[in-house]
């Protein structure tokens, strides 16, 4: 079982002129594993209207390419969406 860390959120209320009441969002993440080595990296996900994520054991649904673009072109754009992680050492969580 993985829990996550998140550090970084950009959600499609931010960047589109009419927002839905769930929020797409693009997460900067940690994924901490009991047994392993700890992953830096993405993920999409939504958030429900009340703000909390929507846990599903699936993928997110990304409704259109147009909307992922801009997603990262924001995380971009604000000095987080750039990166390339690979496996992190227990040492660095």
């Amino acid at each position: 079982m993985a829990r996550v860390k998140v550090y970084n959120e950009v959600k499609t209320s931010e960047i589109m002129a009419e927002p839905q009441d769930w929020n797409l969002c693009l997460q900067e993440v940690l994924y901490v594993y009991d047994e392993e080595d700890p992953e830096k990296g993405f993920r999409f996900i939504y958030r429900r209207p009340n703000g909390h994520i929507q846990a599903a054991r699936g993928g997110a649904r990304i409704p259109s390419l147009e909307i992922a673009e801009k997603l990262i072109q924001e995380a971009r754009e604000r000095g987080w969406g750039n990166d390339v992680y690979s496996k992190v050492s227990r040492k660095e969580k």
